[in-house]
């Protein structure tokens, strides 16, 4: 198993014969504003595609990679609605609750549900964005979850098990230990790290509570230090204070910077 890690929540997992992308969005910092995270030539190979949540860093190329590689994408059954009889997805570059966009080969999963897509096992995990303060100069908003707000909209983690693997993404979600600790222990666990300031994801010492509950064998840090609007540093954490205190419990700490890979 190749796992390339690409900013953000955002992976590609060559996994056999199946090659997995999670969160196929578009930079957030002005200098890549709205450039595909994942490199459109690795577009065509992929078979499966995850969607955590509607942010534009996590599903802005959602339609676009899967039309061009006509892969499958599961999503949480809240980015689904039926419109005039159509299966529509909430639509990736469409202003707020939108739902716009076609999928030709579309799965969708709840919160502990489990289904079968392929050779996947896959399940839906409980998450909640937090909410996150945006700042343009002097002017600043505060974006919160809520059941009509495009912020946030859909998140969930997935835990995905094939063959004898087990990967648990969690998306971007704030802290949910009783949830979690029915969970297997995965072989991977993607986490998020950089709430410190933001609030919108778990900090570093909420993301070892998720590590020491889901037990994971590898744990990957994810949504921290990178690109929003001016800010080439947004989410601001400390991956290697994390990586001490993960390996202290036991867990092999894997960092990736964008477009480095780790073999399992």
């Amino acid at each position: 198993m190749k796992i390339t890690f690409y900013g953000y929540n955002t992976f590609l997992i060559d996994w056999g014969t199946n090659k997995i992308a999670i969160d196929p969005g578009a930079s957030f910092y002005i200098p890549d504003f709205f450039k595909t995270l994942i490199p459109k030539a690795e577009w065509h190979g992929i078979t499966h595609i995850f969607v955590t949540h509607g942010d534009p860093d996590h599903h802005w190329y959602t339609d676009r990679v899967a039309d061009a590689s006509g892969a499958k994408v599961i999503c949480n059954e809240k980015m689904v609605r039926t419109i005039n009889g159509e299966r529509l997805i909430l639509g990736p570059r469409s202003k707020g609750l939108a739902f716009t966009t076609p999928i030709k080969d579309l799965y969708t999963v709840a919160v502990d549900e489990t289904i079968v897509v392929d050779d996947f096992e896959i399940t839906g995990v409980k998450g909640t964005h937090g909410p996150l303060t945006l700042k343009v100069g002097p002017f600043s908003k505060i974006l919160h979850e809520g059941p009509e707000e495009r912020f946030g909209y859909g998140e969930m983690g997935f835990q995905i098990k094939f063959q004898d693997k087990i990967i648990l993404n969690l998306g971007d979600t704030i802290l949910y230990e009783d949830e979690w600790e029915k969970l297997q222990s995965p072989d991977v666990l993607m986490v998020p790290i950089g709430g410190k300031i933001a609030g919108n994801t778990m900090d570093e010492e909420e993301a070892l509570k998720a590590v020491q509950v889901t037990k994971p064998k590898v744990v990957i840090p994810v949504h921290y230090n990178g690109g929003a609007m001016f800010n080439k540093c947004y989410n601001a954490a400390d991956d290697q204070l994390f990586k001490r205190k993960a390996e202290a419990m036991g867990v092999n700490c894997v960092i990736l910077e964008k477009g480095e890979s780790t073999r399992l």
